[in-house]
């Protein structure tokens, strides 16, 4: 698969803001992709990772709703680390790109969009599978 960490996109969640404070809205315009499965990450103790594996097929769009976490990125060259740490922008994570997510501030949440449901063969759970994956 030729995609590459570069290929990983922070964007922007539309926000309604004024003074009885902001609201975040998450459309078809925001993500390109239809959202299939929701599912978010709490209570990670600092010390712990979440990820650990790619997907051949799924988009995610991953959303801190609360508090800051790291993303570790890897596309079998190249790597990339981003901090997540502002509700009304989310990343854009594509298929073949190697992630965990590291660095759980206390009360972070880390809100999580799928293009579908949860099909355990799309997962990639060894990073030795994932580099023969990206050479073919």
């Amino acid at each position: 698969m030729k995609t590459s960490v570069n290929d990983v996109k922070i964007l922007e969640v539309p926000t309604v803001s004024d003074t009885r404070g902001k609201l975040a809205v998450v459309e078809k315009e925001c993500i390109p992709f239809a959202i299939k499965r929701v599912y978010y990450l709490y209570d990670v103790p600092s010390d712990s990772y979440r990820g650990g594996h790619a997907h051949k097929n799924l988009y995610q769009f991953l959303i801190p709703l609360s508090g800051s976490f790291e993303v570790h990125l890897k596309d079998g060259v190249n790597e990339r680390k981003i901090t997540l740490n502002k509700p009304n922008k989310g990343l854009l994570i594509v298929p073949g790109i190697w992630r965990e997510i590291a660095n759980f501030s206390s009360g972070s949440v880390c809100l999580v969009l799928a293009s579908n449901v949860y099909e355990e063969e799309d997962y990639i759970r060894k990073y030795k599978d994932f580099e023969l994956f990206k050479r073919t």
